[in-house]
C-alpha cells in the first residue's frame, strides 16, 4: 500500500526561507500533490512512474522530463523521476509496448470514455528533445556513474533519440505513438508544429500582426527552440562521454553542438530588437514573435555572453515579459498578447518553460534576474493558490490576474488542476535554485554553487540536501554561514571557495 505523503516528507529536503516564509508552504503542496502523481501500473517497462495529471492512455516526454528536473532532489525511490524516462526509450528506441489498462481519468470530449480498455502511448515523439537534460541534472545530484554508462555506452537512448530527430521525415507515426510527427531537419534548422512542439497554439510563425487561427506556423517556418534544444542534447552527450573519460567521443559531440550554437547566433538573431526568433526557411526573414521559446538559447548556452545580456531586458520589462506576473509564454506587447486570461500559449505563465529561462540566466551570471522573476512567480502562484477556489497548483496561470489560465480549446476552460505534473517544478526546484540561490550541485565534483544577496532577511537554506553520498544542512544568517554535512565537499558562496569538514562547520560571508 502506497504511504501517506505525511510518512515520506522527512526524506525530502527541507527548505528555509525566512523572508517568505509562504514559499515554504507552497513547497510542501507542491511536492504533496506530485506524490499523489506517482503511478503504479503493472506491464509498465518502469513502474512506479510519473505521471502528468493529464490523462491515463498518454505520456508526455517534456512533462516527464521536467518532472525528472525537480524529482531530482527526492529519493528515486520515491519520487522515480529519470525512471520514468524508460517508458519512452523502451518504446521509442527497444521496439517495445505499454500495457492496456481500464481507462479513468481521461478527457470527456476524446476518442476513449472512462471504463474502455485502451492502451497507453506516448502521445507524441518529436515532444522537446530533453532526455539528455534530466539524465545530465539527475546524474549531477545522485553520482551514479554507472546509470550514464548503461544510458551512454550500452543502451545508447541519447544519441538515438538524437539521431532519430536528425533523421525523421515528417508525417512518421512510430510504433507504439499517437501521433505524427512534424519534426524535420533543414539547412539551418527544423521545421516543427506548435502542438507537438507542447506550445499548442502560439502565433508564431504568423503573416501579419495578429492570427486568425490557432496555429498559424507554416512548415516554412525554423523554429528556435527545435535548434537550441537539439543543440543541448549534442552539448550534454558530450558532457555525459567527459564523465566516462572517452574524450574523443566527448569533442564529436562538442562539434555537433558548436555547429549548432553558431548557426542560431548568426541566423536567429535580430540585432535591432536585440532577440532570438524563429526563421523562414525560404527567404531567410525572422519572424518577429516573442515568445518564452527564445529563451532556450539561454537554457543551451547558445548565445553569446552580449546576446544573453540583451535578452535580459526584455525579462525586466514589464511590457514585454516582465512585471508582477514575470514569465509570460508571448510578449505583453505582442497583437495575439490575451490579457484577460492568456489563452493557453497567448500569455499564460508556464512552469516548465519559465524555470529553462531562468537556468538560462544562472548560466550567464544574471542572478539578480533570475531572483527577481522567480520570487514575482512563486508569489504569483501562492497568490492563486490562497485567493483562487479550488485552493491548487494550475497547469499555467493568467498573465494578468492571480488564476489559472484558460484554454484554447472551443470551450474556453479553465486550464487542469493539481497539476502537479509539471508545475511543481515552480515552488521545488526554481525556489531552490534562483531564490534560495542554490543553483548548481555537483555531486561528481563534490562541490555546490549558491548565489546569495548581499543581505538576507533571517535564515535562508536548506537542509537534508543529499547528492552523492553527501547528506548536508546549509543556512545563511546575517554574515554566517553554518554548514553540518556528513562528508567533505567544497562550497561555492558568490564565487568564494569554502572547504567544508564532515561535521559542523562556521563560516564568515
Amino acid at each position: 500500500m502506497k504511504k501517506n505523503f505525511s510518512e515520506i516528507r522527512s526524506a525530502l529536503p527541507e527548505p528555509l526561507f525566512d523572508e517568505h516564509p509562504e514559499f515554504i508552504d507552497l513547497y510542501w503542496k507542491a511536492w504533496e500533490l506530485a506524490w499523489d502523481h506517482v503511478k503504479d501500473i503493472p506491464g509498465m517497462p518502469q513502474t512506479p512512474y510519473m505521471d502528468e495529471g493529464f490523462c491515463d492512455t498518454d505520456i508526455w516526454i517534456w512533462d516527464t522530463c521536467f518532472m525528472a528536473l525537480y524529482c531530482k532532489y527526492a529519493p528515486v525511490e520515491l519520487y522515480p523521476g529519470y525512471k520514468s524516462l524508460q517508458n519512452f526509450y523502451s518504446v521509442l528506441h527497444d521496439g517495445g509496448q505499454l500495457p492496456e489498462i481500464i481507462a479513468q481519468n481521461v478527457p470527456v470530449d476524446g476518442p476513449i470514455k472512462a471504463g474502455e480498455k485502451a492502451r497507453i502511448k506516448i502521445h507524441i515523439a518529436d515532444n522537446p528533445p530533453l532526455f539528455a537534460w534530466a539524465e545530465y541534472e539527475n546524474a549531477k545530484i545522485s553520482g551514479n556513474l554507472e546509470h550514464i554508462k548503461q544510458l551512454v555506452l550500452e543502451k545508447r537512448y541519447l544519441q538515438k533519440h538524437y539521431d532519430m530527430l536528425e533523421n525523421n521525415s515528417a508525417g512518421t507515426v512510430y510504433p507504439g505513438v499517437k501521433v505524427k510527427t512534424y519534426w524535420e531537419k533543414a539547412a539551418l534548422g527544423y521545421r516543427w508544429e506548435g502542438g507537438v512542439s507542447g506550445m499548442d497554439n502560439t502565433p508564431r510563425g504568423r503573416s501579419g500582426e495578429t492570427s486568425n487561427v490557432q496555429r498559424p506556423a507554416t512548415r516554412d517556418l525554423l523554429w528556435i527552440d527545435a535548434i537550441c534544444q537539439q543543440a543541448m542534447a549534442a552539448d550534454i552527450i558530450s558532457k555525459l562521454y567527459d564523465l566516462l573519460d572517452m574524450t574523443d567521443e566527448s569533442a564529436k559531440w562538442q562539434k555537433r553542438f558548436e555547429e549548432k550554437r553558431d548557426i542560431v547566433r548568426k541566423y536567429y538573431w535580430d540585432d535591432e530588437e536585440k532577440f532570438f526568433f524563429d526563421r523562414s526557411d525560404s527567404t531567410g526573414e525572422l519572424c518577429k514573435v516573442a515568445t518564452a521559446g527564445s529563451y532556450w538559447a539561454l537554457t543551451g548556452k547558445i548565445a553569446s555572453e552580449k546576446q544573453a545580456k540583451a535578452m535580459e531586458t526584455h525579462l525586466n520589462d514589464p511590457d514585454k515579459f516582465g512585471g508582477e506576473r514575470p514569465w509570460v509564454s508571448l510578449s505583453r506587447s505582442d497583437g495575439d498578447f490575451n490579457s484577460e486570461n492568456g489563452m493557453y500559449w497567448r500569455g499564460s505563465v508556464w512552469l516548465p518553460t519559465a524555470y529553462a529561462g531562468l537556468r538560462g540566466c544562472s548560466n550567464y551570471g544574471l542572478f539578480d534576474t533570475a531572483r527577481k522573476t522567480a520570487t514575482a512567480m512563486l508569489a504569483h502562484m501562492y497568490r492563486t493558490w490562497q485567493n483562487y477556489t479550488p485552493h491548487t497548483i494550475w497547469e499555467c496561470y493568467a498573465p494578468c490576474d492571480d488564476a489559472p489560465a484558460r484554454s484554447c480549446d472551443e470551450n474556453n476552460r479553465i486550464v487542469r488542476e493539481d497539476f502537479c505534473g509539471w508545475s511543481a517544478i515552480g515552488p521545488t526546484a526554481a525556489f531552490i535554485e534562483f531564490v534560495i540561490g542554490i543553483y548548481d550541485i555537483d555531486a561528481f565534483k563534490k562541490v555546490v554553487k549558491w548565489n546569495l544577496p548581499e543581505s538576507t532577511t533571517g535564515k535562508t537554506g536548506i537542509k537534508n540536501l543529499r547528492f552523492g553520498d553527501i547528506t548536508a544542512d546549509l543556512i545563511a544568517e546575517d554574515d554566517n554561514i553554518t554548514v553540518t554535512s556528513n562528508k567533505e565537499f567544497t562550497l561555492e558562496v558568490n564565487g568564494k571557495k569554502y572547504a567544508v569538514a564532515a561535521g559542523s562547520n562556521n563560516f564568515k560571508r
